[in-house]
């Protein structure tokens, strides 16, 4: 067969064709022609990447790796910028200004990859913002600070990998806040579906169309690639999530399956109240650096009747040493704690030394830990299912960390790291897997 001569006849071809054959269609190509295949989007792109019909205000992609939900995005902003009557003002939102930059606007399939070539935008790093000729600005966002989020205002925004934002809720709600420009705000979330708490709510939700794709839909990527991850991944739940765009609500082999944590709600009825608890200890997983992970602080109390309670969270992330110990302190003061029990393996004695620094009578153990995060999560979730231990309250963030820690030493839950994860596990383990000496209550001042 001879190539096609015309991209209609391309487009009508690929159609046809099964994903393992697309690659030997598209290779007859001549060269030169392909950038004018290229760059007409709309004409070849296939269906999951095409904006939905009718009203909306949020379009949310949830597809496999390789689908091309980049190239989805970057073509859908582009057109926006480019194509109306008058400016506008796009936010550009991923999970970290790196990921922005490199993935967003400078990667191969990013903003300046699929601009006009006759006139593309202006990219200035130094201020995180791109220009276009005819007066559009998009602006550079991450959901490790949603605070920045807090002022400007926008027509459309993208958001890429939202799963993996640092504070998915609150950099989601504070973007909402800021369409507010024009008559149809709207915003594209291109992601690879994992069960956190933002997108399960947002799929199916008034106002948001969610269309899926697989990476075979997409028929550029080299059919030995198809070939390996399908022979690897195929049927498997990484498979499912990573490649067939599944939400795949549990994680296989979670030590905190969904149903365990829904069962574990404390009745609409427990009052938190100073006078049930024996105990009270806050968990602290301190962070390695300011700009890294979160610093998790979870209080958890003891019952007069032995039953262990998950209280609060109240974990921070960007602050400086003095500003988390601080949290420390106060979520101590809040809930009556009689101790605070601090993993050591980041800063040893500066730990402690900075949370004295803020309240010298603040009363600290400190502990090292010798096990995985995920071995000493084992014997905490036997106590829920054993129902010794309870949430008292809706902790999202929490929660989606303890459902991604997985049987085996694995964590498929949101950010890098299950920093309250791991703080409630240290403070749950001292309340309810120690010599089990119930010590009495000491105010501290």
């Amino acid at each position: 067969m001879s190539a096609p001569q015309t991209l209609a006849e391309l487009t009508r071809v690929l159609a046809h064709r099964e994903p393992h054959e697309r690659e030997a269609v598209i290779g007859r190509v001549p060269p030169q022609e392909v950038p004018l295949y290229d760059r007409d989007f709309l004409s070849w792109a296939h269906p999951g990447q095409e904006p939905p019909e009718g009203d909306w205000r949020v379009w949310m992609m949830l597809a496999g790796r390789g689908f091309g939900k980049t190239r989805a995005g970057a073509e859908w902003v582009t057109s926006l910028a480019t194509r109306l009557g008058a400016p506008v003002r796009i936010a550009l939102v991923g999970a970290t200004i790196a990921d922005v930059r490199q993935v967003m606007i400078e990667g191969e399939s990013g903003l300046l990859a699929v601009a006009p070539k006759n006139r593309p935008p202006s990219w200035e790093p130094s201020i995180g913002q791109l220009r276009w000729q005819g007066g559009s600005i998009a602006s550079v966002y991450s959901g490790e600070n949603p605070e920045k989020l807090r002022g400007p205002e926008h027509h459309f925004a993208w958001c890429d990998e939202l799963a993996k934002w640092a504070y998915p809720d609150a950099t989601w709600d504070n973007l909402q806040m800021t369409l507010r420009l024009g008559e149809m705000p709207r915003a594209l979330i291109t992601t690879t579906p994992r069960p956190i708490g933002l997108i399960r709510k947002l799929d199916g939700a008034p106002g948001v169309k969610t269309t899926r794709g697989r990476t075979v839909d997409n028929a550029n990527l080299p059919g030995a690639f198809i070939a390996a991850m399908t022979e690897t991944y195929g049927g498997t739940r990484l498979g499912r999530q990573e490649l067939d765009g599944e939400l795949i609500e549990d994680a296989e082999g979670s030590l905190w399956p969904r149903a365990l944590i829904e069962r574990c709600r404390a009745p609409g009825a427990f009052a938190v109240d100073e006078g049930n608890f024996v105990r009270v200890v806050i968990g602290v997983d301190p962070p390695a650096s300011a700009g890294g992970d979160a610093c998790g602080i979870v209080a958890v109390g003891l019952a007069k009747d032995g039953q262990g309670y998950v209280l609060g969270d109240h974990s921070v992330r960007g602050l400086s040493p003095d500003g988390w110990a601080r949290a420390v302190a106060e979520a101590a003061e809040l809930h009556g704690a009689d101790r605070v029990i601090a993993e050591a393996n980041n800063g040893g004695q500066m730990v402690e030394s900075v949370l004295r620094a803020v309240k010298a009578g603040l009363p600290i153990t400190l502990v090292h830990a010798s096990r995985g995060k995920v071995a000493r999560a084992e014997p905490v979730a036997a106590l829920f299912e054993k129902k010794r231990a309870w949430f008292a309250g809706a902790f999202p963030e929490l929660e989606d960390e303890l459902a991604g820690l997985t049987a085996g030493g694995g964590y498929e839950g949101p950010g890098r790291s299950p920093d309250r994860a791991d703080a409630m596990v240290w403070a749950m383990t001292e309340l309810m897997l120690g010599k089990g000496v119930v010590e009495p209550r000491v105010r501290w001042v």
